[in-house]
């Protein structure tokens, strides 16, 4: 029980974002993972279009 205790505490402590710093934040981690995404589909089409024409 005393660790629930200090759990209640602590979260007292925190210091939450506003919503419109949690909207940004959220859309910088989607843009982020898109731009990616990106980058290893077309390295990985790159690579792979290098593999067929060595092969062939």
């Amino acid at each position: 029980m005393n660790f629930l205790r200090s759990v209640k505490e602590e979260m007292k402590i925190v210091t939450w974002p506003s919503r419109k710093q949690l909207r940004h934040d959220s859309l910088v981690v989607i843009e982020t993972a898109i731009i990616f995404a990106l980058m290893f589909f077309i390295m990985d089409t790159a690579i792979q279009a290098l593999i067929n024409l060595v092969i062939r």
